[in-house]
């Protein structure tokens, strides 16, 4: 009886040692309710608020292998959906909430804390490495605020489908092993209307090796200028050191092997930081994601993607493209986030205070866009297949290139897949023949002249607006001062791109829109011949170049239309979307031709996926779709 018991629950076999509640001090107050923790990195959560019939969504075969774990040992276990909800406590774990500060939309927000997401310990093993263990949904914890500590299903796919999409696409993330629901409900307003409707309560079970941020040593702050608020931990200096000793020594051991000198240590340990968060957003940009809320607890210390709330990939390439409704004022945007990246790095040295000198700091920060743009560039290289030479020229090919993007309305993971496509440069051919093809091809994936006049109508107000158009005639000097102004700058630009598309018709467009194409794309193959020096085997040099591009420029992402009609199927009753999306995801580079050659299924959903259209341009309503 009792081998049968051990059989069925694979996960109680895991073996937790939930060493940062060792290492660090934690709040013991069985008080439940939202308060300030002070002198503490993390609170015990005191009871378990159990779901309604938990059941399960989806599983992640390859996040669970981090634990030694099957899928399939999971669906076997009885109690899985109790414990993958933090509906009942796995032997060995011990909950707990984090605390952490942060500047939310640039101005500190004082205290914040996992108000909606338990930890519940960690486990290790020389094979499967250091995993923290975290639900989130489960309930409130003393960080909660006014919340209810709840997240619903919703926004629980949205998180469980692109942490698993941003792995497979190679970019560090946390992850997510499992979704699971239930028939418990609650009250959320999801257009941020005002209008309140029921949804169904559900839990993501997320690992990494930790879950600390930038706002983690935020918690040491003293009184800020601005919003008068402070960390709960201000003056704690001891913890601080804690702090900073546990994370170097548990996750950058090399950094604390090699230095004997504190100082020197932290440094070297601010400097790999800003490197990782560096590298990260460069990759960010090359697939067109969009965090949405990169406030400084929403930044890994890590430098891992952390925390999916309104993410978005771009489908038409805009610079200016904000994933976040509820950012009116563009903080998040697509090109933005290199410069938020390291406004966050500046407010993480603040945070460490008398740990780093301030002047080896700012020295630090100030490598920190060309570090980001030599990863940008590199990884912009591959998508083009411009991997045996760097060239001086490369910078202003890619920048070109999106500048056609983004006037012809081009759709950024559509567009780079087909570059592909671009035939190899041949001495004496017709270019315009012979690319022309491929610009058919990518024209497709272009707007037609209605999306980009909606595209290209100004943001600003209409009075603000017109008040900025009477200053030109009535006070040209002060006109030109307030037009210099970045913001300003933009809606002018915008204004004369809708004055242009308003003059010409979709003919017209659609022969600007080709002979664009076709003037880069013949630089490009200018460029391209370059890369072959003479003595290389050509054929060789060919399928360097397309192998390199297939595995850089995804077939797939988690577009917002396609989390939304998982969504959608989910409210019915329906997982079987959420599952056969994340097959696809799991595999974002594939080839269509290897798909009838799987054997286990796989290869049918894949292509039922793809039928569905969700490797075409997305459909006019995806436009319309609101995340906040």
């Amino acid at each position: 009886m009792e081998s049968s018991q051990t059989a069925s629950s694979a996960l109680e076999r895991l073996t937790f040692n939930n060493t940062a509640l060792k290492r660090l001090p934690v709040d013991v107050s069985a008080e439940p309710s939202s308060r300030t923790v002070p002198g503490a990195c993390f609170s015990r959560v005191g009871s378990l608020q159990p779901l309604l019939r938990p059941r399960i969504v989806a599983l992640s075969q390859s996040a669970f292998s981090l634990l030694g774990l099957s899928a399939q040992d999971v669906l076997d276990d009885p109690l899985a959906p109790e414990y993958l909800s933090g509906s009942r406590l796995m032997p060995g774990s011990e909950p707990a909430a984090h605390c952490y500060c942060g500047h939310q939309f640039g101005l500190f927000a004082g205290q914040l804390g996992d108000g909606a997401v338990m930890y519940l310990g960690e486990v290790e093993s020389d094979t499967y490495g250091h995993w923290e263990i975290q639900v989130k949904g489960a309930g409130v914890t003393p960080y909660s605020r006014d919340g209810d500590g709840r997240k619903v299903l919703r926004s629980s796919i949205r998180e469980f489908l692109c942490s698993e999409a941003m792995f497979a696409l190679g970019i560090p993330t946390t992850r997510a092993a499992s979704l699971v629901t239930s028939d418990l409900y609650i009250g959320r307003d999801p257009l941020n209307n005002g209008e309140r409707i029921l949804e169904r309560c559900s839990v993501v079970m997320r690992l990494a090796p930790s879950f600390i941020r930038f706002g983690s040593f935020e918690i040491f702050l003293g009184r800020d200028e601005l919003s008068g608020l402070q960390g709960p931990s201000a003056g704690h200096h001891g913890i601080r050191a804690q702090l900073l000793d546990y994370v170097i020594e548990s996750f950058y051991p090399h950094i604390q092997q090699a230095h004997h000198n504190r100082k020197e240590r932290n440094l070297s340990f601010f400097r790999e930081v800003t490197m990782r968060t560096a590298k990260l957003v460069a990759q960010w940009q090359c697939v067109g994601f969009c965090h949405g809320v990169l406030n400084t607890d929403n930044i890994s210390i890590l430098g891992l993607t952390l925390d999916y709330g309104p993410f978005g990939f771009m489908d038409r390439f805009d610079p200016e493209f904000v994933c976040n409704a509820s950012d009116k004022r563009r903080r998040y945007s697509y090109q933005a986030q290199p410069s938020v990246c390291r406004w966050n790095l500046a407010r993480l040295a603040e945070a460490l205070g008398s740990e780093l000198k301030a002047a080896d700091a700012g020295a630090v920060l100030d490598d920190f866009m060309p570090t980001y743009e030599a990863f940008y560039l590199c990884g912009m290289r591959k998508k083009l297949g411009l991997v045996r030479k760097e060239e001086a020229e490369d910078r202003e090919v890619v920048s070109d290139l999106l500048r056609v993007m983004h006037n012809t309305g081009a759709d950024f993971t559509n567009t780079f897949r087909l570059l592909s496509r671009v035939p190899w440069p041949e001495g004496g051919d017709d270019e315009r023949a012979t690319v022309g093809p491929v610009v058919d091809l990518i024209l497709k994936q272009c707007a037609s002249i209605e999306e980009l006049k909606v595209a290209n109508k100004p943001t600003m107000e209409d009075r603000e607006l017109a008040m900025i158009l009477s200053m030109a005639h009535t006070n040209p000097v002060m006109f030109g001062m307030v037009a210099d102004r970045p913001d300003v700058a933009q809606q002018l630009e915008l204004m004369g791109r809708l004055k242009e598309l308003l003059e010409t018709d979709q003919e017209e467009l659609k022969e600007k829109q080709r002979d664009d194409w076709i003037r880069w794309i013949c630089r490009y193959r200018r460029r391209l011949a370059r890369e072959f020096d003479g003595t290389s085997d050509l054929h060789l040099v060919k399928q360097q170049r397309l192998r390199v591009m297939n595995s850089s420029n995804p077939r797939v992402v988690l577009r917002n239309y396609i989390a939304q009609n998982a969504i959608q199927a989910a409210y019915k009753g329906d997982f079987s979307e959420v599952n056969r999306i994340l097959k696809v995801l799991e595999d974002p580079y594939m080839d269509p031709e290897p798909l009838c050659q799987q054997q286990d299924g796989a290869g049918d959903e894949k292509e039922k996926l793809f039928a569905d259209g969700y490797d075409a341009k997305p459909p006019a309503w995806a436009q319309k779709i609101c995340i906040t």
